[in-house]
Order: C-alpha cells, then structure tokens, then sequence
C-alpha cells in the first residue's frame, strides 16, 4: 500500500502549529507526511521550522499547554529526526531537557488560530469533567460554530448576540474579534465556568465592568486595536439558569441573535433549554423574535432527534444549515457536527 504523499512544508508546519496549540492529542498530528517529508529531505530546516512554531513560539511561550504535553510531543519529533539518521538537532534536546526541568502548572492554556488569522487563547481544565461541569473545555462544537460565524459575519455585525452556555467562552471571544457585534452576551449558570470565563475574556482584551443586574451582569467596553472598519463591541456576563430564569429578566437583554454549541447532550436539560428558548422568542421590545442558531456534536442520534421532536411540540420551526467545506479549527471535518437554525 501506497505511503502518504509528502506535504507542501510551509502547510505542514501550520497543520502541526494548530493541532500543538489547541493541545490535541498527538494522534492528531500528521505524522506520516512528516516522516515522508523528512526522508525526502532529511536536513533539519523543516523539524526546526516546527520546533519554533510549536514549543518555541510567543503563544507557547507566554501561555503554555500543559507541560507533559509538550515532553511528549518534542519527544515524539526527537524519535522522527533519529529515524532520519541525521546529525542530532542540539536545538530539540535543549528544549526538552528545559522541560524536564519545568514544574507542572495547574493552568493549561490552549490557543487557537482563526481563519481570519486572529488567535484566541484560553484557560482551559486539564479534565473534561471539572467541578462537576463540563463547561471548563472547549468543546468541537464550539469550534465548528465559530468557524460558521466567521463565514456568514453579517449575521452578528452590528448586533446584540447572546450565547446560552457559552462555557469557557471561545465561540464568543471568536466572534467579537472577527464580526464585530454591538453588544456580545456570555451566559452560563455554573460558578466555576462564570470565574473561568470572566478571566479569559480578560486574557483575550476585554475588560468586565462592575455588575449592572441582579443576574451577575458585567457591562465591558473591549481592549485592543480600533480603527475604521474595527468595532469594539461591549461584553456582558450573565449568569442564567434556564430552568429558573424568568421573562421579565430576559427583557433585560432584548438580543438579535441568540447562539449555543453543544448544549444538546443530556435529554434532561431538552425541556429547558427550549423553555427559556420560547420566553427569549417574546422578550424584544420591537415584538420581533431573534435569529437563533444551535451547533451540535450529534454524539448520540435518540438525544439529539428528541430535541428537534421537542422543538416541534413546542412549534419551533427548524433548519439544518449546510456543512463546512474545510476546517482550519478542527483536526479532521466531522460529519456530525451540525448547526440548526431555529426559527422562534
């Protein structure tokens, strides 16, 4: 059976750079066309390029993933460049052996790069379960809604979004760099997820105000970069429970646009989520009812086809949008991502 084909360099080396950033697991790596790469040239120009858009790069640097991350992976690109039986790489075994020397942060930082070119980098749980959430990582999902943000921008230009169960908040933070909304809204309900959030929205240049609601509720004016064409939108975090909340606090955030990604995971939650779906469908003050967009991972097909039955016992028509035709966040296109736009 045919190898795989060796990869344009400059593509190869941004291939490792997001996986290593975003901390995937090392499976995901594009190995074999490295190893094709590396017999076809075995100088070491290309492992060094990696190296230095990797482990060394500023991101890296100065937010870090998680350090036996790191020690596997340049151990991994030591064993490809011994295969080569080239002149060892002093550059590689430095690094590592800094490593080895380095004490395990509890702070795991991920950073990911947008097709616009912005990059996005939170602090993320090492653990998918953390505090008993599971709102302290970043989930595909979420990927795969900002990536359908970022291609279809004037949904969010100028406008006042809310994201129900935002988590960590990359969906959000994506889509106040790259669409330019008036006014982005960050809910969740969890404590842990609502400290974890406010500190990566300021690692990410926005700045949370004082509270301005008896829901936590914390009007930001953003921090960066402004010119002509750059708006900077305000921030809000709010803490919402969707099976407590009720309509007349909902007035208080009269958005256009209403978002969430992975949200569809627990048959128990369905009921609620589209009770606070229907009160947000009456809650503007010009009588019409927001845009809504829903992106799943459909991990079991019973749990997600229950929602949409429940969506039209509830008389919430629904759609599903087309599919991405790539994918600059993601490892690999999934084919069981989705994303749904309700019509409340």
């Amino acid at each position: 059976r045919a190898g795989p084909a060796a990869m344009d360099e400059p593509e190869l080396v941004l291939r490792f750079q997001r996986r290593f950033l975003a901390a995937r697991q090392l499976r995901s790596f594009p190995w074999p066309e490295l190893e094709q790469n590396l017999r076809a040239s075995p100088d070491s120009s290309l492992l060094l390029d990696i190296l230095h858009k990797t482990v060394l790069h500023p991101l890296c640097v100065k937010y870090p993933p998680p350090s036996k991350y790191r020690q596997c992976f340049l151990t991994q690109l030591i064993k490809k460049h011994e295969a080569t039986a080239a002149e060892p790489l002093d550059e590689l075994y430095e690094s590592l052996a800094e490593l080895l020397r380095e004490e395990e942060s509890p702070a795991c930082y991920k950073s990911y790069f947008l097709p616009t070119g912005e990059s996005v980098t939170l602090s993320e749980s090492l653990a998918m379960i953390s505090g008993g959430t599971t709102g302290l990582v970043t989930w595909d999902a979420a990927l795969h809604l900002a990536e359908w943000a970022v291609e279809n921008s004037v949904v969010f230009t100028n406008r006042t979004i809310l994201e129900l169960g935002c988590g960590v908040g990359f969906t959000g933070i994506a889509i106040c760099k790259t669409c330019r909304p008036k006014r982005y809204i960050f809910s969740d309900c969890h404590p842990c997820v609502l400290h974890q959030l406010t500190q990566n929205i300021l690692l990410n240049g926005f700045i949370p105000g004082p509270d301005s609601a008896p829901h936590i509720q914390r009007e930001s004016q953003g921090q960066g970069p402004a010119g002509p064409s750059c708006q900077i939108p305000q921030v809000m975090v709010a803490e919402l429970d969707w099976g407590s909340v009720t309509q007349k606090q909902l007035l208080n955030l009269q958005p256009d646009v209403i978002i969430a990604a992975d949200v569809i995971y627990d048959p128990e939650i369905i009921v609620a989520l589209i009770g606070v779906l229907q009160k947000l469908s009456t809650c503007r003050a010009d009588g019409n009812p927001p845009e809504a967009y829903i992106a799943s991972t459909v991990r079991n097909p019973d749990t997600y086809h229950l929602f949409q039955a429940q969506l039209d016992k509830a008389g919430i028509r629904w759609q599903l949008l087309p599919a991405h035709s790539s994918s600059a966040l993601l490892s690999d296109l999934q084919p069981n991502l989705t994303v749904l736009q309700l019509l409340l």
